[in-house]
């Protein structure tokens, strides 16, 4: 059975990227704490700065939920410069570039779309809002008359 935190616990908790490993110490119960020696201490603090993620700039950060009626969904979106050290330890088989590629093709011509037809909507908007007619009547009338 899962043990309710207290609410003191709960409003001290700090935000997962700003963790230290001072934070991570302190979860350890304090007569197993106190059985560590200095350098004990030491060694586990420097594994523990080694592998808390450290967030690196992005250029895009673009975070989005969907709330649907049976679900919730999240959409994430990161541009950024990639800073690993290390190179991936598994090489991508053709058929997943082809994928990636088609991917981010689709995602780069829907984005091209839809601002395409906000900025057609605004410049429609703009021309009805400063009384601007390029055809006499409605668009339907001029599109019967043409076709």
């Amino acid at each position: 059975m899962k043990r309710a935190l207290s609410p003191q616990k709960q409003l001290s908790v700090p935000d997962y990227n700003s963790r230290t490993p001072s934070y991570y110490l302190q979860q350890i119960d304090a007569d197993i704490l106190d059985s560590f020696t200095g350098e004990q201490i030491q060694a586990i603090t420097s594994v523990l700065n080694q592998a808390i993620p450290k967030p690196s700039p992005k250029i895009v950060d673009f975070r989005v939920v969907v709330d649907l009626i049976f679900s919730r969904f999240y959409i994430v979106l990161f541009v950024g410069k990639d800073r690993r050290k290390k190179q991936r330890q598994y090489t991508s088989k053709k058929i997943t570039r082809i994928g990636n590629l088609v991917a981010a093709a689709i995602l780069l011509i829907g984005i091209n779309l839809g601002l395409s037809a906000l900025i057609l909507l605004f410049a429609y908007l703009t021309k009805s809002a400063l009384g601007i007619n390029f055809f006499p009547g409605h668009i339907s009338e001029t599109l019967k008359n043409v076709l």
